[in-house]
């Protein structure tokens, strides 16, 4: 049996029915159980996927508070459990921001953490918790880092994207150049998979992205394609869109600084070790898990 936090969370949801279709059983831990001191896992557990977590906020409204609450002490109570209980495998869902905001280069395993919000703070807190505790012999502890995760009904940029290239407007961002990794749900359901099944995976870190990288201009032409339009990419120049982001700080408007970062930089991660782990290919490539995610956007409509 899988106990599984945050299953009512976009990645909870699609784990919990991609397990279902292999006739697994999952038992979800909420928080109001987790707030008994009384709580102990069944002895019927053998794997525990904890997925709860406070998400990055980008109108930065949260408290910094919530973040190291959810992110590391929650991580911290749930690895302790773990621990003193008979399950086997411990899977935990951090993020490459736990490493860097911004990266110089391709993101990998071994680059020397560095995160600059609390966001990410919180997750490397709770990453170092867990690597420094003795694990005891015939348990496995799983750390992920996945990049930006996208899948059927996701919202955040890409949604903000797909609404202005639905309206027929032009995206005035042309101009930069970059790559960036994304995550198909697809992808990380199939590997959480592969490492409850595969007791071979050496325990550790593991970045999560799928194969290719693509540019912002590469999102606003697959957009395009899921609803048959012609991608309109204007070429502004960039000393204008930054003026035009700070101004959105300011009025609070949906284009500002932070936002046109994560839309324009270039943030390329690794797979390679956990592809040589699980040893079997993606399900899907980059390209065809944002196609299925824009299509769901179309239909959604």
């Amino acid at each position: 049996m899988i106990s599984l936090t945050g299953s009512t969370g976009f990645v909870g949801k699609n784990l919990t029915t991609y397990l279902n279709n292999y006739k697994i059983s999952v038992e979800n831990i909420t928080r109001q159980a987790l707030s008994d001191v009384k709580f102990r896992l069944s002895d019927k557990v053998d794997t525990i996927v904890h997925l709860a977590g406070k998400a990055h906020d980008l109108k930065n409204t949260s408290s910094k508070d919530e973040y190291y609450e959810v992110n590391t002490e929650l991580t911290k109570k749930i690895f302790d459990l773990f621990l003193k209980s008979n399950a086997s495998v411990f899977i935990t869902l951090s993020s490459v921001k736990a490493v860097a905001d911004e990266v110089d280069g391709v993101l990998t395993e071994e680059y020397i953490p560095d995160p600059i919000t609390h966001y990410g703070k919180s997750k490397l807190l709770a990453e170092q918790y867990i690597l420094s505790k003795k694990i005891p012999d015939g348990k496995r502890v799983y750390i992920l880092r996945p990049c930006m995760i996208h899948g059927p009904s996701n919202k955040g940029n890409l949604n903000l994207l797909y609404k202005m290239v639905s309206k027929g407007l032009p995206w005035p961002l042309g101009s930069y150049d970059n790559k960036r990794s994304f995550c198909s749900i697809d992808n990380i359901c199939f590997i959480i998979k592969e490492l409850i099944d595969i007791d071979k995976i050496p325990s550790g870190i593991y970045n999560i992205a799928d194969d290719e990288s693509l540019s912002t201009n590469d999102l606003i032409k697959l957009i395009a394609i899921s609803l048959r339009k012609k991608p309109f990419i204007f070429n502004t120049p960039k000393f204008l869109v930054k003026s035009v982001s700070k101004l959105g700080d300011a009025l609070m408007l949906p284009l500002n600084t932070e936002r046109l970062n994560k839309l324009t930089e270039t943030y390329i991660v690794s797979n390679q070790k956990i592809k040589n782990a699980i040893n079997k290919p993606l399900p899907v490539s980059a390209s065809e898990g944002l196609l299925k995610t824009f299509n769901s956007f179309n239909n959604a409509q």
